[in-house]
């Protein structure tokens, strides 16, 4: 069973320690929590365990920096869409959102919709679980629960001027913080540090809109102004905690500003680790990916930054649900839609104005305009339909049929069915041919899967196999994009050092969180898509290949072996919280 007090012995086996050193063939003994010894050569304990990996490859467990697991973890703590694809740690409270400290229809009405997340499954988990109201009662409470992998997590800027303003006066624009409140903000957020979380999480992004009883309404966070996010920032500078940014992904500029906030000015003031979302290749705007990477290497060269963008690695393939999907969020009439969907009548009468379609037409021809997505309705594919002859076709094929504009056509499809209408496109990271530079780019950490979130939009669970099987093509093709030595690097041991955690490393002393598999299996069914049980009986979107990962040990007790979860997966806590290692916090050296 592999929880012998004696001892696991893993033989045989291709060792990645995670630092980039050559794999080399060896075995690991595991005792307890703790990896106790890797060796070339064989290692010799009469009672402990041993498991024959010959062939196999033997790493760190992979780093899932950007989830959104804050709802689920609650209710179902094994994470197991992670956990079985090789993942022994993620972080929660990206994007401004947490479940610190506002109330739960508060931090409901600004996850789910934000995070295409079911408001009919959290707000009963809330409601239900929610007996904390500071950092310390949540890491205890996280620590009450059957954890799988181990969580770290950052505090929400919306989750903390939420409760210090109070919900009304958080939403209103031009409404700031009194001295008295950007006081206790700032007293919140060292209360998290102290409780060891990483750092906060801020907002930017005029997308992202409020669920429920402010329908439409941005962010708390996206309300700031610089006076409030200075202060914010110079605490987690002081600390040496980590700033996680969404910038405005319309224009940008906010960018720079997350860039200007890591700088030390040389030497002026202590640099703040700050990462932002998100790298890769647009479909839509093809340079911007090179144009942040430059000045993310001007920030970090010349004015002492430490700051990295979110590298999204994989093809950003989504689906939809008639025009339920974020990406409408960007332009007037895709907002006007989205914001109009809980009053369907209302939002198909707009939807067949032909003032508002000669508007969604301006805003669809405007090309050269700041997007994310390249509004194209013939690069958009019909996936499931009542009529089953548009399966496959784009909107652009059935506007010719119909003799129709691509947008008329789209709009009433959307008009006569709704989300039976469901589509794809993707978005970025189209031609894997390109990778070589995204893949290296020294400005970017590898990460972003958003798992736990937009569960039937998106499906990068298991982010990191797909990572390793673009690399191993690519070794294949006989052009490679990296070695695996470096690829485990930056799924691993980078994110961990970046983020300051206790985590990817695969070395004697350090805790045993191990991830096998076998390199046989990993092979283009890692990209395939399909549907899985969810919490609350609802389905959710995910990539699986259960034949590739091999043995999962998160601190050294065993989750997932040979395409099934150990018993106690589930039941018991495997994984723990991992606090972040700054001023003050429980995994610093001054904490003892």
């Amino acid at each position: 069973m592999l929880d012998s007090m004696a001892g696991v012995i893993l033989r045989g086996g291709t060792i990645f320690d995670g630092d980039q050193t050559p794999a080399f063939e060896g075995d690991l003994l595991v005792e307890g929590d703790t990896i106790v010894e890797v060796s070339r050569e064989r290692i010799e304990r009469p009672d402990a365990e041993v498991i024959e990996l010959r062939g196999k490859w033997v790493m760190p467990g992979f780093i899932d920096n950007h989830t959104h697991y804050d709802g689920e973890v609650l209710v179902a703590p094994g994470l197991s869409e992670s956990v079985r694809h090789g993942v022994t740690t993620v972080m929660l409270g990206g994007c401004s959102l947490s479940f610190v400290y506002a109330d739960e229809q508060d931090c409901c009405d600004m996850f789910t919709r934000v995070e295409a997340f079911p408001r009919k499954i959290l707000l009963p988990i809330l409601e239900g679980k929610k007996s904390w109201s500071s950092p310390s009662e949540w890491v205890s409470h996280l620590e009450s629960l059957p954890l799988g992998p181990n969580v770290a997590s950052f505090i929400g800027h919306s989750d903390i001027r939420a409760k210090v303003m109070g919900i009304d006066r958080a939403l209103t624009k031009g409404e700031v913080p009194t001295t008295t409140e950007l006081g206790r903000m700032t007293q919140m957020l060292e209360e998290s540090l102290d409780a060891g979380l990483l750092g906060i999480s801020m907002q930017h992004n005029p997308w992202d809109k409020m669920d429920g009883r402010h329908w439409s309404k941005l962010l708390p966070g996206a309300y700031a102004k610089g006076r409030e996010r200075r202060a914010l920032t110079r605490v987690v500078r002081r600390r040496g905690g980590h700033l996680q940014g969404v910038p405005n992904l319309v224009n940008r500029v906010a960018a720079l500003w997350y860039m200007s906030q890591s700088a030390s000015y040389f030497g002026l003031r202590k640099r703040l680790k700050s990462s932002m979302v998100a790298m890769m290749d647009l479909k839509g705007d093809p340079y911007i990916r090179g144009v942040i990477s430059f000045l993310s290497s001007v920030f970090n060269r010349l004015f002492g930054a430490d700051f990295r963008m979110q590298a999204f690695p994989v093809p950003f393939r989504v689906l939809a649900q008639g025009m339920e999907l974020v990406i409408f969020e960007e332009f007037p009439t895709g907002a006007l839609a989205r914001h109009l969907s809980r009053d369907l009548a209302a939002r198909n009468e707009t939807l067949r104005s032909p003032e508002y379609r000669a508007r969604f037409k301006k805003h669809y021809r405007a090309k050269l305009a700041p997007k994310v997505w390249q509004k194209d309705f013939g690069d958009a594919y019909v996936l499931e339909s009542p009529d089953p002859s548009m399966i496959g076709k784009s909107f652009t094929d059935i506007a010719n049929e119909r003799g129709q504009h691509p947008v008329d056509a789209f709009l009433d499809l959307v008009v006569e069915l709704d989300q039976r209408i469901v589509w794809e496109t993707t978005i970025g990271n189209h031609d894997p041919s390109r990778y070589h530079t995204l893949y290296n780019d020294p400005n970017g950490i590898l990460g972003f899967a958003d798992s736990g979130a937009h569960i039937n939009n998106m499906a990068f669970y298991n982010l990191p196999l797909r990572v390793l099987r673009y690399v191993m093509a690519s070794h294949e093709a006989g052009a490679p994009l990296m070695s695996y030595e470096k690829a485990v690097w930056r799924l691993t041991k980078e994110n961990a050092d970046f983020f300051n955690l206790d985590a990817g490393h695969l070395v004697a002393g350090r805790r045993a969180d191990i991830t096998v598999i076998d390199p046989r299996e990993l092979d283009d069914r890692v990209h395939e898509y399909h549907t899985a049980e969810f919490v609350g009986g609802e389905q959710r979107l995910v990539n699986r290949d259960d034949e590739v990962v091999e043995l999962v040990m998160i601190g050294g007790r065993t989750a997932w072996r040979g395409g099934g979860f150990a018993e106690a997966f589930g039941r018991e806590r495997l994984g723990r919280f991992l606090p972040g290692r700054h001023e003050g916090s429980p995994a610093s050296p001054a904490a003892g």
